[in-house]
């Protein structure tokens, strides 16, 4: 089945704006340990928008300004999680969409429980389309479409990246406190010299994707 891809140059009158515009994407898919994380958000017409951006491309003050605002002011907002079991039952890239779908349901049932309408349109960052499978509107998939870097260029995008980058490095700073010795909060799970060194003198933590390879550099 041919997926709907957009790029840049399809958005010549400007991105894509407006309450019913849903942006997903992820954070996590290259580390050896920790869950991958997925947001999916709403905005309001007359969001800041100059708060957002790729998450990768904003400092970590940035991103928890522009995270803080997002949960404040989106119409409805959802992080969603695929866990190290998951990632190895289903291969990374599966459990990623996985974790997109559970992040989408997550907002339209906010959405539903406001008595609001459920998302015209849902723009997936990169190349690929999650199985969205049906909402209180009926099938998702006729209304679903990826597009190609639109974390950089998709204000709904940008807000989900932002939400699922400070989820996931939150969510790694805990994993340190009760594994300590494994450095989470500095490398967030991502294969570091000193990951790979502590999994070879230690063994593979409890939150270690066992399916990558974590020991060799």
């Amino acid at each position: 089945m041919r997926v709907p891809v957009l790029r840049a140059s399809d958005f010549a009158g400007g991105p894509p704006l407006g309450s019913l515009v849903c942006g997903i994407d992820e954070a996590g898919r290259g580390p050896l340990a920790g869950p991958v994380a997925a947001g999916a958000a709403v905005l309001p017409g007359g969001f800041p928008l100059e708060l957002l951006d790729d998450s990768k491309a904003l400092s970590a003050r940035r991103r928890e300004v522009a995270y803080t605002a997002i949960i404040e002011s989106a119409l409805a907002w959802s992080v969603a999680w695929a866990y190290p079991c998951e990632i190895d039952e289903l291969n990374i890239l599966g459990a990623t969409m996985l974790a997109m779908r559970r992040a989408y349901h997550g907002v339209a049932a906010k959405l539903e429980r406001a008595g609001r309408a459920l998302p015209e349109a849902v723009y997936v960052d990169g190349n690929r389309l999650p199985d969205l499978g049906r909402d209180a509107s009926g099938s998702v998939a006729g209304r679903c479409t990826a597009v190609v870097k639109g974390d950089a260029f998709v204000p709904a995008i940008m807000a989900a990246s932002i939400l699922a980058k400070v989820a996931r490095d939150r969510a790694m700073e805990r994993y340190d406190w009760l594994y300590p010795e494994y450095g989470y909060e500095r490398h967030k799970g991502y294969p570091t010299s000193e990951h790979r060194a502590a999994c070879r003198k230690l063994g593979p933590s409890p939150i270690q994707r066992l399916s990558f390879n974590y020991e060799k550099e």
